[in-house]
């Protein structure tokens, strides 16, 4: 059976950096051979989470249903003044569908993690922000996750990375997620 992972992110604008930053960490993904959706921009407008409120969005039920059938997730997020976007954090919010599920939250689940800042000290602080929020999930944050400054490194249209390295890294993240959902699956 192959493995699926959901990416997660980007921000409210369409092909935004952190969105192309999403689909390099996802190409990591598919070269493992695993299968990936994609969550992004207004894929994640939704209206704000409500427990209270048992309908769904024709949007937020597609999130809930995608993420109850992944292996691993991918998260990335912009920093906006220190932590996660609000886009992300909603979407994020709606996992609480899926607590009366036989496989609750995020449990068992291999997340990777990455931040996007116009600073080394919002994209640092988004990154742990996000790994808070997975172990409270109850996902498992991959080994390695990044932390990018988007003065000094800079995607293309076409999925070019101007560091090499950082490619490589974002790439990893993603083979990361497909390495612990093939071992939790075992």
């Amino acid at each position: 059976m192959t493995i699926t992972v959901v990416g997660l992110g980007g921000s409210i604008r369409d092909d935004s950096q952190s969105e192309r930053v999403l689909r390099t960490v996802l190409a990591g993904v598919a070269e493992r051979g695993a299968k990936t959706s994609i969550l992004t921009g207004s894929d994640l407008l939704l209206p704000f989470y409500d427990p209270a409120i048992s309908e769904r969005t024709e949007r937020a039920e597609r999130l809930v249903a995608e993420l109850r059938d992944a292996d691993g997730v991918v998260l990335v997020s912009p920093g906006y003044h220190g932590t996660v976007s609000g886009l992300v954090k909603n979407a994020l919010d709606y996992v609480e569908d899926l607590r009366p599920d036989d496989r609750p939250y995020l449990h068992g689940r291999a997340v990777g993690c990455v931040a996007t800042a116009s600073g080394w000290q919002a994209g640092v602080s988004t990154l742990n922000a996000l790994r808070s929020i997975v172990h409270a999930l109850r996902g498992w944050p991959t080994p390695l996750g990044a932390a990018l400054h988007s003065g000094q490194v800079r995607f293309d249209d076409i999925g070019g990375c101007s560091d090499a390295g950082v490619a490589d890294t974002l790439r990893t993240i993603g083979e990361q997620v497909v390495d612990f959902a093939e071992q939790y699956r075992r």
